[in-house]
C-alpha cells in the first residue's frame, strides 16, 4: 500500500550508489517516474556512476530528467574517478538535479519548509576505530584528511539553513552503526565521526549516506539524530521513504519497496 501525504510532514525518497554504467541503465527510471505518489523529495547519496566517464553521466541523466518531485545530490568517491566530478555536477544540473557541495538548498514542502544541506563527506574514522592522517601514501592521507574538513564544511552549510527541518546529506558515513556488516578494519576509509558531530550541532533532524554497500540500514548519532544508510546494495530496492516533520529528532520510516515495473 502506497504511503499517504501525513500532515505537517515531508516524505524523503533516497538513495546512494547508483553506479550507473551500461549494463544497469534503466533500472531506476521506472520506479523514480512515480516518485510523487509515494514522496515528496528525491535525496541522492553519492557514487551516482560507477567511474565518473562521460557516457555513464549521460546515462545517469537520462535516469533522471524530468521527475515529478525535486531531486537533491551529492557526489561520490568514484563520480571523481575519471576526474570528470565537475562535469558530472554540471550535467545534472542541466536535467533539475540540485548538486550540494558545502552547500544547501531549502524547500516549501507540504507547508513545511525543508532545507537540505550536502558534502561528499570522507574518512577520517571513529572511536575505537581510527584513522591514519599521518601514515601511507599521499592519496590515503588526502583520503583521511577530508572528512574532518568536509564536516567543518557541512555544520556551516547546516546552520545557513533558516528553518527547523534539517536534513544532512553525505556520501561517506557519520557513524558506525550503519556500517554494521562491513569488515571493522576498513571502518575508517568508510566515513568519519566528525560528521556525525555537525550533524548533531547543525540542528539536522535526519542524516542520510551511502558508500557502504555491506553495511546496515538504521544507525544514530550520539546526540540521538537517526541515520540511514540509503546506499542500493544495503536497500536493495530503488529507494526507502522516510517521512520527517519541524523539530522532529524521529522520523517514521516507511519501509516502502516500490511496485516492479
Amino acid at each position: 500500500m502506497t504511503p499517504a501525504r501525513t500532515a505537517e510532514r515531508i516524505r524523503v525518497a533516497a538513495v546512494g550508489d547508483l553506479h550507473m554504467h551500461a549494463a544497469v541503465a534503466g533500472r531506476f527510471r521506472p520506479d523514480f517516474l512515480h516518485l510523487s505518489e509515494v514522496a515528496d523529495v528525491l535525496l541522492l547519496a553519492g557514487d551516482l556512476t560507477d567511474g565518473g566517464t562521460r557516457s555513464q553521466a549521460d546515462l545517469l541523466c537520462a535516469e533522471l530528467e524530468s521527475l515529478p518531485v525535486p531531486v537533491v545530490a551529492v557526489l561520490g568517491n568514484h563520480d571523481h574517478d575519471d576526474e570528470s566530478g565537475d562535469l558530472i555536477a554540471a550535467r545534472l544540473t542541466t536535467v533539475g538535479v540540485r548538486v550540494l557541495d558545502g552547500t544547501s538548498i531549502c524547500f516549501e514542502i507540504n507547508g513545511i519548509r525543508l532545507g537540505v544541506a550536502g558534502v561528499m563527506g570522507g574518512s577520517g574514522g571513529f572511536p575505537g576505530h581510527p584513522g591514519t592522517p599521518d601514515e601511507g601514501s599521499a592519496e590515503h592521507r588526502a583520503r583521511m584528511r577530508r572528512g574532518p574538513v568536509d564536516a567543518l564544511r557541512l555544520r556551516r552549510a547546516l546552520s545557513r539553513i533558516d528553518c527547523e527541518t534539517r536534513i544532512a546529506l553525505t556520501h561517506f558515513a557519520p557513524v558506525v552503526d550503519t556500517l554494521a556488516g562491513e569488515p571493522p578494519k576498513i571502518y575508517p576509509g568508510l566515513g568519519c565521526h566528525d560528521l556525525a558531530e555537525a550533524v548533531d550541532t547543525g540542528g539536522a533532524v535526519l542524516a542520510v549516506h551511502g558508500h557502504a554497500h555491506g553495511g546496515s540500514e538504521f544507525g544514530r548519532t550520539q546526540g540521538g539524530v537517526p541515520v540511514r544508510n540509503v546506499s542500493y546494495p544495503v536497500l536493495r530496492r530503488a529507494y526507502a521513504v522516510y517521512e520527517v516533520g519541524p523539530g522532529s529528532r524521529r522520523p517514521a520510516d516507511r519501509e516502502q519497496v516500490p511496485s516492479p515495473p
